[in-house]
């Protein structure tokens, strides 16, 4: 069982690394501008579905063997930013099709997109292991059992943070009208985003392997 006490504080915390600008939520907003509010939303469920996955990682001490292979991490830092760097060229290839104008993807393949995107990037998981043990406290039950009950909670309060961004995102697009000479901005712009991703990730693999 979490201590109570540090509830107040673990929640503003995880609402301030939420809202902080991110790859996340940045990813999470260009889907919704180019595709609407569902398709941020179901975007924001991909994310929550990878944390699942973090959170369990980082709980069973996966982080550890991360932090002593490398190898790993900037082999995942690869494949996310290949990933992504398709995502971005399949996005401009878009912008000559006119069949991307007339309506957004299926939730399925918005879900999976979302989903991998979170997934590959390793950084999350050692996120999580340095940042949750902070609110662990002695005499409230096993580590792993609070370090999942505080993921767990971090989980639900990112979510609603990331369903906002992408409600406000999604209808701030349809504002601008998602057709036309709008349409095709607001591609671009989704295009840039994943491409900013994928080199924000490629940076950070060349970091790692240069001495």
């Amino acid at each position: 069982m979490v201590d109570p006490s540090v509830l107040p504080a673990f929640v503003l915390a995880v609402v301030a690394v939420t809202v902080a600008p991110g790859p996340d939520n940045t990813y999470i907003a260009a889907v919704a501008l180019r595709h609407g509010p569902r398709a941020g939303v179901v975007s924001a469920l991909g994310m929550a579905c990878g944390m699942v996955v973090h959170v369990t990682a980082a709980a069973l001490g996966l982080a550890a063997l991360l932090r002593l292979n490398p190898e790993i991490v900037v082999g995942v830092q690869l494949v996310g930013a290949a990933y992504l760097g398709w995502l971005a060229v399949d996005t401009v290839r878009g912008l000559t099709r006119a069949s991307e104008t007339e309506g957004a993807p299926a939730t399925g393949r918005v879900l999976v997109r979302a989903t991998l995107t979170n997934l590959t990037n390793p950084k999350v998981i050692l996120f999580f292991a340095a940042f949750l043990p902070g609110f662990v406290a002695d005499g409230h039950g096993p580590a792993v059992v609070q370090l999942l009950t505080l993921g767990t909670i971090f989980l639900v309060v990112g979510l609603v943070c990331d369903v906002t961004i992408g409600v406000v995102a999604g209808r701030l697009g349809r504002a601008l009208d998602a057709r036309g000479r709008a349409g095709t901005t607001l591609t671009a712009v989704a295009a840039c985003v994943y491409a900013g991703l994928a080199l924000l990730l490629l940076v950070e693999a060349l970091r790692t392997i240069t001495p």
